[in-house]
């Protein structure tokens, strides 16, 4: 995946459908999502290596994204 390749993740919209198309918005958002994608990579194979179920651990992870939630409603 190359660092400079802003549609890497997805087209961010807002709740009303538009395009969200600040060049630096879209950066934040692609450069968070890297870091994620990374840790929960390092979280399943570290479960892994403990003998963790990978259906568990992808179980955990659904869950945890499930309760997010909105502190801006």
């Amino acid at each position: 995946m190359s660092t400079n390749d802003e549609s890497r993740w997805a087209k961010w919209c807002r709740d009303d459908g538009s395009v969200v198309s600040c060049t630096e918005k879209v950066k934040v958002m692609n450069e968070n999502l890297d870091e994620l994608a990374q840790m929960a990579q390092d979280l399943f194979e570290d479960g892994l290596l403990m003998e963790v179920s990978a259906e568990q651990m992808k179980t955990v992870l659904h869950q945890l994204v499930e309760k997010l939630h909105n502190p801006y409603q």
